[in-house]
């Protein structure tokens, strides 16, 4: 566990009589990328919200680095470095591409109010290194073009890939995507799978909740299946794509994942 960026152990919650998740456990080594793979209402999701404190668990443990998360108010695990997308792209609406980009930066501001209000150098230089960053990113997955675009008007796979920025702007130490290709055309599949296999090379651990599985095997370091709210098998993906278990729950005889 001392290596561990997350640590999950004996999570559960029920709603309304229903296990949506019960006694999962798993482990995910710093540096890696993770994936998190089963049918619709496996409770993928809900793992999530339970990770990051959107939903309170019934039981479990979950560490972050070694830390409790137990009670964290969402907004300080992001402070703390966990950070998170959502199934749906959340865009604010009225505002470009590199301003919805920007806006993920808010927790890496240390500029006081007074500096930005008297624009001292050092929020100068601040909201420069933040203008070069946002640019960066959105210029690795394809969207340099639109960054003056409102938000609003990019197809929704742009969005997604938008939402990943954002994320990145937080400079996150673990990031929890929830499935970022949904949405995505084959060439933006294509530039997402270099933009995740990037941010591992740089050193941040990734969670991935997807139903892409060309995109899962060709990224992932370790693959979780759930079944019903339960871990039904983990390993490599190559484990997973020979599992008959997992073959039978969710993958099928034709999945194309070859």
């Amino acid at each position: 566990m001392s290596t561990a960026a997350l640590y999950v152990r004996g999570l559960a919650k029920t709603f309304g009589g229903l296990r949506a998740v019960d006694d999962v456990s798993f482990t995910v080594p710093h540096g890696s990328l993770t994936a998190l793979i089963g049918p619709n209402g496996a409770g993928k999701t809900t793992l999530f919200n339970l990770i990051t404190n959107f939903y309170r668990p019934d039981a479990g443990d979950v560490r972050f680095y070694g830390e409790s998360l137990a009670g964290v108010a969402p907004g300080r695990i992001a402070e703390r470095g966990l950070v998170r997308t959502f199934q749906s792209a959340r865009i604010f609406p009225g505002m470009t591409t590199l301003e919805n980009a920007l806006v993920g930066a808010h927790l890496q501001v240390r500029a006081g109010p007074l500096a930005q209000m008297l624009w001292l150098g050092s929020a100068r230089r601040e909201e420069r290194a933040l203008f070069a960053r946002a640019e960066a990113l959105l210029e690795l997955v394809g969207l340099a073009a639109q960054r003056d675009s409102a938000a609003t008007d990019l197809p929704m796979g742009a969005q997604k890939l938008l939402e990943v920025v954002r994320a990145l702007m937080a400079r996150p130490r673990l990031l929890l995507l929830d499935e970022p290709a949904a949405g995505l055309n084959d060439s933006e599949t294509a530039e997402l799978a270099a933009l995740l296999r990037a941010i591992r090379a740089n050193g941040i651990t990734v969670v991935l909740v997807e139903h892409n599985m060309s995109l899962v095997m060709g990224v992932a370091d370790q693959v979780v299946v759930l079944d019903a709210g339960t871990v039904l098998a983990s390993g490599t993906p190559a484990q997973m794509q020979s599992d008959r278990r997992v073959i039978e729950a969710y993958i099928g005889q034709d999945a194309g994942v070859n």
